[in-house]
This record gives structure tokens, sequence and C-alpha cells, in this order.
């Protein structure tokens, strides 16, 4: 499974890891993204969402169908 958000598009990062003698290595920096069931009354059926925990606190805030609508708007499938 990827590491992406449905609702803020938030995908993995890359950097380096930078030891103690100064060598770099690559590495990625993983989104927080966790798989949420919300109860979508519009459709009278359950979602399961891959939200990142930024997103679930949007989630909170906006309403889950405001969330759906902006997840179908970039294209995305629920």
């Amino acid at each position: 499974m990827s590491a992406h958000c449905q609702l803020t598009g938030a995908k993995p990062g890359f950097g380096n890891t930078v030891s103690h003698s100064h060598r770099r290595t690559s590495r990625r920096f993983d989104p927080n993204v966790q798989r949420k069931r919300y109860w979508l009354p519009s459709e009278g059926r359950y979602v399961r969402l891959r939200l990142s925990a930024r997103a679930i606190r949007t989630v909170d805030t906006i309403g889950i169908e405001a969330a759906v609508a902006r997840i179908r708007a970039r294209g995305g499938r629920v």
C-alpha cells in the first residue's frame, strides 16, 4: 500500500540520513496515513478511507460529506 492520503494528497517526501561521519544515504519521510471508516448518510453505507492524521482532523471540522466531495473533485474513488 502506498503512503498516500486520499483527501490532502500527502505523499512521501525524500531526503538524506546524515550519519555522525557525515555520510549521506537516501531515506523517505512517510506521512502518517491511517485507514478510517466513516458512515456516509447520503449513500446509506460506510466508506473506508486512507487519510493522514491531518486529514482526519479536517474531516472532523468540515464533515464527511464535504470531505467525500473534495476527494471526488480530485478524481479519487470512494
